[in-house]
């Protein structure tokens, strides 16, 4: 086995370096690099691993405000270093501005360290001069005024990309932005969804599991299937979740089924369904007697689906590989519900997958509209006369939310039913009456999250 001789060898912060270098190179998306770092050391203690996602997601989150702090002690600025040195010194501000348990000390040596070990030996000093200069001036940093220089201020203190908050002043409202920063920050849990046939004692038997695993466990007021959980490092290994007593889904992503209404029997089509959150909520809602067809262009990802589907114990689900733009004739007219969660920016899962807001651009959400509009303009084929089209994005953007919705209502023989029957009182927004919610982090307590309700006309 060899686990302690290796274990002995790790080097946390190594780890963690190594980790954003792969994600600055654009390898693969952050929670993608986490994960699997995650699973890689998880013969780690739960603490160590539980230092390694939180270094690696906090340097991420906090990018734009470690620069700003680090400029204001550096002699050369942030985008001028060497990419390791640069990883090395904001993993390290975090460490020393938002880690009050490492002493600044240890940070500064281990960082010294980590650069004479990875051959950068003659920027040593540069490296120490920088963060002692940190520790020296944490207190103090001279940040933008917040009153005539709100933008600044707002994208130094949220770490978030300036043209984003402008877009949001335009579209949410100056009152709303900052609680929709403030809540992208925040610490969230995981919410999981309990298996719906769940008795209330097997509910109390799981719920000791979880708590004698380490994890803390809280029960979502509105959704009595769905709990929060928080230490969750590992939680995949834990008996309960490789048996299927459980599945891992955000409550935006559930409210989203709940939203379309589902009934037992109903024939569901779900286009775009990996990784399967709202497949699995589907095939319960429709029963044994019902059928989900589960569509993604990417078979890999389809894959989870399918291996989801199996952990939970669903045999009315059926996986195929298509590409959601283009008719399938055959389906034509056969669904009483079909499921659109189209590809999108992702703005509303920035505090989930942290570097999509270094990533995503102007023009990359024009690009998205198209893809979008080419999905409706076969979705709409699949509905029965009187079924659902249940419209969903897990983003803030009016372009691909609102005025997509208003878009299609223009162009299809659909129309509009509020969804307030179908959501708890706490998600029925001012627009539920008129069959679509935007959910905002920082207000709703969830992910940013539009659905909207559509019915073919008879």
């Amino acid at each position: 086995m060899g686990k302690k001789g290796e274990k002995s060898r790790v080097n946390l912060r190594e780890i963690v370096l190594d980790a954003l270098l792969s994600i600055e190179r654009g390898e693969a998306y952050s929670h993608v690099v986490i994960g699997g770092v995650l699973d890689k050391y998880n013969y780690l203690e739960i603490r160590e691993k539980a230092f390694i996602k939180r270094l690696t997601e906090g340097t991420l989150e906090r990018r734009l405000e470690l620069d700003y702090c680090i400029n204001t002690v550096s002699s050369v600025p942030t985008p001028e270093m060497k990419p390791l040195i640069r990883e090395l010194l904001r993993m390290s501000a975090y460490q020393i501005l938002f880690m009050d348990a490492v002493p600044d000390s240890a940070v500064c040596n281990e960082a010294v360290k980590l650069a004479g070990r990875r051959g950068f030996g003659a920027l040593q000093g540069f490296v120490n001069g920088v963060l002692r200069g940190l520790c020296r001036k944490k207190g103090q940093i001279p940040w933008p005024d917040r009153e005539k220089e709100r933008l600044s201020w707002l994208s130094v203190r949220y770490s978030m990309p300036k043209w984003l908050i402008e877009k949001w002043d335009r579209e949410q409202g100056t009152g709303k932005t900052e609680a929709i920063l403030s809540g992208l920050l925040k610490e969230r849990p995981v919410a999981i969804r309990l298996r719906g046939d769940m008795k209330e004692q097997e509910r109390e038997a799981l719920r000791m599991e979880l708590e004698q695993s380490g994890i803390r466990v809280r029960q979502e007021r509105d959704l009595a299937c769905a709990w929060y959980l928080e230490k969750t490092e590992g939680m995949r290994a834990i008996p309960s979740f490789v048996e299927g007593r459980f599945t891992v889904q955000d409550i935006s992503s559930m409210l989203a089924v709940e939203a379309a209404g589902i009934r037992p029997g109903d024939y569901v089509m779900d286009l775009c369904a990996a990784p399967g959150g709202k497949a699995l909520l589907a095939a319960e809602r429709t029963g044994p007697e019902g059928t989900v067809l589960a569509g993604d262009i990417n078979g890999m990802r389809l894959a989870l689906v399918k291996e989801a589907a199996e952990r939970m114990g669903l045999k009315n689900i059926t996986e195929r590989q298509w590409d959601a733009g283009v008719m399938d004739e055959s389906k034509r007219e056969a669904a009483d519900v079909v499921l659109a969660d189209v590809p999108c920016s992702g703005l509303g899962v920035i505090g989930r997958k942290r570097d999509i807001k270094y990533r995503i651009t102007r023009e990359a959400i024009e690009k998205l509209l198209p893809l979008q509009r080419g999905i409706l303009k076969q979705a709409w084929q699949y509905v029965k006369p009187g079924g659902v089209l249940l419209y969903s994005t897990c983003t803030i953007s009016r372009a691909e939310n609102e005025d997509m919705r208003a878009w299609f209502l223009q162009h299809f023989p659909f129309h509009e039913e509020s969804l307030a029957p179908y959501l708890p009182p706490a998600f029925r927004t001012e627009s539920a009456q008129q069959g679509y919610v935007q959910l905002l982090p920082g207000i709703h307590g969830t992910d940013g999250f539009f659905m909207a309700r559509l019915i073919r006309d008879e």
